[in-house]
């Protein structure tokens, strides 16, 4: 892998990393929820899904 598709790794990684903290996820811990599923819920794992996302395409285009 070159240096620059992992330093863009580590930089998604520090993102989701401060994203994630307390104060961050504190915003979707309202009241209410989507079919069901907390606020909460939905934007953790939304985030998760798009940190996957990026960083598919960020190799998928190293290996291109």
């Amino acid at each position: 892998m070159k240096k620059r598709h992992a330093q863009k790794l580590v930089v998604l990684a520090l993102i989701i990393a401060l994203l994630l903290n307390v104060p961050l996820i504190l915003i979707y811990n309202k009241e209410g929820a989507v079919f069901g599923i907390p606020y909460l819920f939905i934007g953790i794992f939304s985030l998760w899904i798009v940190s996957i996302v990026v960083s598919f395409v960020i190799i998928k285009r190293h290996y291109e």
